[in-house]
């Protein structure tokens, strides 16, 4: 497989390095040309050292057989850019972007990128799974669809304990499908009772999720009467 990396950055580098390793052909564009120097001398002769949002350079590098083309520098426009014309001018199978502000994941899927890569998601999923919030957690979206795959602790106080599956009105567009009991996944059916401490796992778009917080959160912070 031949993919073309774009950004010679910290993920650039160890991202064509472990690429390397396992045997794939890896061209590194980075247009910083004092850190393609650099990366010469650790790597070999596989890196070219132009801006990879030109797309005479682009070219250059070999777009027109490229695989996959990872634009994963620093910048979201930049590798906004370099994807559109990996993928309109030169017809490569599959882009991949690294998406440093979360805001811009949409933008990015409607003009028809095939994967995002999020670190700033990544870590927020991370800190969301380590700290007990009384919130919806963000696992990771499904494939390359909007859908997001979500999960919900079900605390004291949900208004989902005690009830079957079949019973909640879950908003259209959303589906449960599981749940985590003592370690182990089950899967929900109509008549799956909800206890105290399940995390309840369902997948849905952006849209739905208040509906769904009402259904499985519900106003934790409310007062007792």
């Amino acid at each position: 497989m031949f993919v073309l990396v774009v950004g010679g950055g910290k993920v650039g580098y160890y991202l064509t390095k472990e690429l390397i390793e396992s045997g794939h052909e890896v061209v590194l564009m980075e247009k910083d040309r004092a850190r393609a120097a650099q990366i010469v001398d650790e790597l070999g002769s596989i890196v070219v050292a132009h801006d990879g949002c030109e797309g005479k350079y682009l070219g250059q590098a070999g777009s027109n057989r490229a695989d996959i083309v990872a634009a994963v520098t620093g910048d979201d426009e930049d590798n906004l850019v370099i994807c559109q014309m990996a993928k309109h001018h030169f017809d490569v199978p599959r882009t991949i972007a690294r998406v440093n502000n979360p805001k811009n994941e949409a933008l990015f899927k409607h003009l028809g990128v095939d994967e995002l890569i999020s670190p700033t998601r990544m870590v927020l999923g991370s800190i969301e799974q380590d700290i007990p919030v009384h919130e919806l957690l963000h696992l990771g979206t499904l494939g390359e669809s909007d859908l997001e795959i979500i999960e919900a602790p079900l605390q004291a106080g949900s208004p989902a304990i005690g009830r079957s599956a079949g019973d909640l009105t879950i908003p259209e567009g959303c589906a449960l499908f599981a749940i985590v009991r003592d370690g182990r996944a089950v899967p929900i059916r109509p008549d799956t009772v909800l206890n105290e401490g399940d995390k309840v796992i369902a997948i849905g778009r952006a849209e739905c999720e208040a509906a769904l917080h009402g259904q499985l959160i519900g106003d934790l912070e409310a007062p007792v009467a």
